[in-house]
């Protein structure tokens, strides 16, 4: 018998948050995140992380347990990630893996296997210092090179991505998007649903603009200017995160704070759209559009739990 899995992911921006405290108290769950930034402590306008009191006693795992030097990777999300579910299935309850980062989420649903050679480090120092010499857009070029998918599929800014793609290469001999593919074709080893929720892409456009635009309200600069005192420095991974390297490059000099906001919301909505892609790419999603449900949240439940009855996670009827 299967184990249960309930995965609620989507387009930053678009309600995942709120719309997954309603899902997890409705079927007895608990909440993992699933998300690259909100991991981090000290963090926390800029990942738009869940307050304590917003959680309605609702148990989150994998926010804010890392200390911003920390390096966080999908082979440390799948590890913790099965931790906390080991955890959630010994209480009775239902892990419920929540978030925007596909790969991460893909990591764990279908069990990948990243073994493979990972004992030499060799070769990432020495892609590490290319970037470091050359830049982000040398790095993608070389991935574009041995694999045209995943260069497309991977944003050249996201250093730690292109790096691990180049490194599976250097490594196997085989495109990561290759195996992504394969993996992908695995059947999973739990019984789950899988949601995406989703909203007309202007709508999606405006609550990130104006998100951002509460995140400058909210104090972001104060938060940057404060990781910069404590001594965390601009290439750390943790720092490479939508706001954050727009924000250092603000308190740097780079470009005024007015140009940093517009270069925050561009990249977040191209960052939306990647994920989207992603998504439509998955197998077995169940598309929830909030536009359809009238952006009613008690609608969007109700056919929550109606589809995880029928796929006989949840006792009643279908």
């Amino acid at each position: 018998m299967k184990r249960p899995l309930i995965i609620l992911t989507g387009p930053t921006a678009v309600g995942k948050t709120s719309a997954s405290i309603g899902l997890a108290k409705a079927v007895g769950g608990e909440i993992i995140s699933a998300d690259s930034m909100q991991v981090y402590k000290y963090m926390d306008i800029g990942s738009a992380k869940i307050r304590p009191e917003e959680m309605e006693g609702v148990p989150h795992y994998l926010v804010d347990v890392l200390e911003p030097h920390e390096e966080f990777h999908v082979f440390r999300f799948q590890e913790m990630a099965k931790q906390a579910m080991e955890e959630i299935y010994r209480k009775g309850k239902i892990p419920v893996l929540v978030g925007g980062t596909g790969f991460y989420i893909q990591a764990v649903l279908y069990d990948i296997d990243f073994t493979e050679n990972r004992g030499d480090d060799s070769y990432r120092k020495e892609l590490e210092h290319l970037a470091a010499v050359h830049g982000a857009e040398y790095l993608h070029s070389m991935l574009e090179k041995v694999d045209k998918k995943s260069a497309e599929d991977i944003h050249a800014h996201n250093v730690k991505r292109v790096i691990r793609a180049l490194e599976f290469y250097h490594q196997t001999g085989q495109r990561i998007s290759e195996h992504n593919e394969e993996q992908r074709g695995k059947e999973s080893p739990y019984q789950f649903a899988y949601f995406v929720l989703n909203d007309e892409r202007s709508h999606l456009y405006e609550r990130i603009n104006q998100r951002v635009d509460k995140m400058l309200q909210d104090g972001l600069v104060g938060e940057v200017r404060a990781l910069k005192e404590k001594g965390y420095r601009k290439d750390l991974v943790s720092m490479q995160g939508l706001g954050y390297k727009e924000i250092f490059d603000y308190l740097d000099g780079n470009y005024s704070l007015e140009e940093a906001s517009k270069i925050i919301k561009r990249d977040t909505r191209h960052f939306a759209k990647r994920q989207i892609t992603w998504f439509k790419r998955e197998p077995d999603v169940i598309w929830i559009d909030k536009k359809a449900y009238h952006y009613d949240e008690e609608e969007i439940l109700a056919r929550m739990i109606q589809e995880l009855r029928i796929r006989g996670i949840l006792e009643g009827d279908s």
